[in-house]
């Protein structure tokens, strides 16, 4: 009786016009008990009705949550795993109701992953990947969820499709390659850093053979942060890096940015670069990096008439640079390269593009310890940008500046002195000193600059000249005990006392 009733109310839902009446008439709590039928025909039909009395009603379908619906449809992804019917229910009603934290919260109480990772196994047609996809997609959304989803193995299995369906050309293929690589992106980002971790840690067997682009663009999503919990992972995360690196990923990368150059959709060259930037974050990647010949290839990129592009190229080079003196030798020996950064340094129209131009130049000088690249840097003109970017809005990017042009003193001032004068640099550092708004930091930088500065005598008499030491004496008195401390000694610098 139970069952024909169920099925009935299920083929009568069909209708829009009778879902009100049903809900009206307190169907829907009639049949819920019903999921807990161990009769299949009872399962399914009284899963239909609910499904099609409650689609597209929130406050119904946040009553089936409250009332416990949510254990009884994994029960039936787990107790009938083979019932084609009852799973196609049991995943559409899990598909409606996913988009609710209610439902994500009683989901990470269940075995879910599991059983999804069992569907996406025995999924054989188009349809039933797509509606196991959506599944996940929503639940990813889900932090608790989305660790759950990784440690079930999810994106091994995600892997496992990509490279089945790989070099398809079938339109059918191909929204599946898509949906999956979204999917996996989608679980490798996020607050766990733990995840992308365990992620990649699951994806290393698959760099073995040819990456697809989606596996790069996997790499390329992931913005690595650089806060605590990646700090806490760090030795993990450099020895994944390293990993990749071994295995030829920076290669397949490069070859693929090789292969796009020239094309109008940049987004591939975009991804590839985010996911070179992001294996160069260890030094011990760097390293290898650089003995592979990875800068040389990504300066090849130059020819991209792409801004976004032209700006991943110049993180990649900054991030590879970064605490390396071969690297900042290669760089700032490089003609081509200075020049183009140079002609970035005044692309008004693309501020990042010209800001990371600047951190580029000012990375190079940092790192570097040859007078020669001080020199190059010197004869593409590239001096004068980095004395206008002691005065840039960004404190961090005034500190980049300040410190690259002190070690670059330090190196070879006698190369500088000209283009310093040119540039008013002395009078720039004593606007920084007089300002009130100046941080503490840019401060200091700025005075352990002018104790180099004073090593020649033209940059002296300009110091002298323009009053210099009444501000130093000002600044003995600052609030920062570390401003204080180098005021003293900037003043006694210019004394002779030291």
């Amino acid at each position: 009786c139970a069952v024909k009733a169920a099925h009935v109310l299920s083929e009568i839902a069909k209708n829009e016009e009778m879902k009100k009446p049903c809900i009206e008439a307190g169907l829907v709590p009639t049949l819920i008990p019903l999921l807990e039928s161990t009769d299949q025909e009872t399962l399914l039909h009284a899963g239909r009705a609910i499904g099609r009395i409650c689609y597209d009603n929130r406050g119904l379908q946040e009553e089936l949550v409250k009332v416990g619906v949510i254990p009884s449809l994994v029960r039936i992804l787990t107790d009938y795993a083979e019932s084609e019917p009852l799973v196609h229910v049991a995943l559409l009603a899990l598909y409606n109701l996913a988009d609710l934290d209610s439902a994500k919260e009683a989901l990470s109480m269940t075995k879910v992953a599991e059983q999804l990772v069992k569907q996406l196994r025995r999924a054989e047609s188009h349809e039933r990947l797509e509606i196991v996809f959506e599944v996940l997609q929503a639940l990813a959304e889900n932090d608790a969820l989305k660790v759950q989803l990784v440690e079930a193995g999810v994106p091994e299995v995600l892997s496992e499709i990509l490279l089945r369906l790989q070099g398809s050309s079938q339109a059918e293929d191909t929204c599946i390659v898509k949906a999956a690589s979204d999917l996996i992106v989608s679980l490798l980002l996020g607050g766990e850093h733990v995840v992308f971790l365990y992620s990649i840690h699951t994806l290393l067997p698959f760099f073995n053979k040819q990456p697809s682009q989606a596996i790069v663009l996997i790499l390329a999503r992931h913005e690595n942060s650089q806060g605590k919990d990646s700090l806490n992972s760090q030795f993990t995360l450099n020895g994944n890096c390293l990993r990749m690196v071994q295995l030829g990923v920076i290669h397949q990368l490069l070859d693929l940015l090789e292969k796009h150059v020239q094309s109008e959709d940049t987004s591939v060259q975009q991804a590839a670069l985010s996911a070179l930037q992001n294996l160069a974050i260890p030094v011990v990647s760097k390293v290898q990096m650089l003995e592979e010949g990875v800068a040389e290839r990504i300066e090849a990129l130059l020819r991209s008439e792409s801004p976004p592009v032209q700006f991943k190229l110049l993180g990649t080079l900054r991030m590879l640079a970064d605490g390396q003196a071969e690297a900042a030798e290669i760089l700032g020996q490089d003609p081509l390269l200075l020049n183009r950064l140079v002609q970035w340094c005044n692309e008004s129209d693309h501020s990042g593009l010209c800001g990371e131009a600047n951190r580029l130049l000012a990375s190079i000088l940092h790192h570097n310890r040859s007078q020669e690249v001080v020199k190059a840097i010197q004869a593409a003109q590239g001096v004068k940008h980095l004395v206008s970017m002691t005065t840039s809005e960004h404190a961090a990017m005034q500190n980049e500046a300040l410190n690259a042009l002190a070690i670059a003193s330090a190196i070879d001032l006698e190369t500088l002195e000209e283009s310093f004068k040119e540039s008013q640099l002395v009078q720039s550092l004593h606007k920084l000193l007089k300002d009130d708004n100046t941080s503490p930091e840019v401060k200091y930088n700025s005075m352990g600059l002018l104790c180099r500065l004073v090593n020649s005598g033209d940059l002296r008499q300009e110091i002298e000249k323009d009053k210099i030491k009444d501000t130093l004496e000002q600044l003995c008195s600052h609030s920062n005990a570390n401003v204080v401390k180098e005021a003293i000694t900037t003043l006694q610098v210019l004394r002779g006392e030291t």
